[in-house]
């Protein structure tokens, strides 16, 4: 898989910064809207940063996969929060019946 990846950059680049600000947007985003030239430089930093990431990539470190297995883990957690919430709201439910 490293080796594909060395071998279509902008494939990995694309998918590194989809993978960052999906993080991002997900963990570090505060509630407000930050105003349109913060989120537009925000954005820009986003972008060199995965470009430096790219290179991380391409000298062999597992960028990509690490990137992965932190969504994987987002998506983990947010699944445990829906599971709870529902069985919260069954036990609400069997309080208010019983």
């Amino acid at each position: 898989m490293q080796a594909w990846f060395a071998s279509h950059p902008l494939v990995s680049y694309i998918i590194i910064f989809v993978l960052i600000t999906y993080v991002y947007n997900k963990v570090f985003r505060v509630r407000q809207k930050l105003p349109l030239l913060k989120e537009i430089i925000l954005y820009i930093l986003m972008a060199i940063g995965s470009g430096m990431l790219l290179i991380f990539q391409h000298d062999k470190l597992p960028i990509i996969q690490c990137l992965l297995v932190a969504v994987a883990l987002m998506l983990l957690v947010r699944v445990r929060y829906f599971v709870e919430a529902r069985q919260k709201k069954k036990a609400e439910a069997a309080a208010k019946r019983g």
